[in-house]
């Protein structure tokens, strides 16, 4: 006997809407809207940045960290495959960070895998994002090279390259 919460179609379901914010919020760089998708006591564990408590600590970090290079300079965050698991609640996924094009067509991205646990009402109690963060520091050093050479690198992306240089 299934001791399920919610059906397979629900977490389906809720996944898609979760897809649909996150598109939307990397098209219009309002990223606010991403932390209504959790509950107000959700946790976030994020390997590089750390873990957030609650919402609104989900929403500043959120809105912080995509408003600025690097992440302001990833086009969209697309599931390339994703799994259900009922009996946990949870939904998991590999998803690709994609830079922007340099200018050139090339294509720098980096993948993580991520865990979502629902909460029900279309609502995430926690998310955790997990990849290597030394590999896509060398993705975005890539990018910023190459944009570099091509000339479209920005000065915040120039300062942040420094930046990392240096460390």
């Amino acid at each position: 006997m299934s001791t399920a919460r919610w059906s397979a179609e629900e977490l389906d379901a809720a996944f898609t809407q979760f897809q649909a914010t996150v598109e939307k919020a990397a098209t219009s760089g309002d990223w606010s809207p991403f932390a209504e998708l959790f509950t107000e006591d959700a946790s976030y564990i994020e390997h590089a940045y750390g873990n957030f408590a609650g919402r609104e600590e989900v929403r500043s970090w959120v809105v912080k960290t995509m408003t600025s290079f690097p992440g302001n300079h990833m086009t969209h965050f697309p599931a390339t495959w994703h799994v259900v698991d009922v009996e946990r609640g949870r939904v998991i996924c590999e998803i690709q960070n994609p830079m922007r094009d340099p200018g050139d067509g090339s294509v720098h991205q980096s993948p993580n895998i991520t865990i979502l646990t629902y909460a029900g009402d279309n609502l995430w109690s926690c998310e955790e994002d997990v990849y290597n963060p030394m590999e896509f520091g060398a993705m975005v050093m890539g990018w910023c090279a190459r944009a570099t050479e091509l000339g479209t690198i920005s000065d915040e992306a120039t300062r942040w390259a420094a930046k990392m240089r240096t460390r």
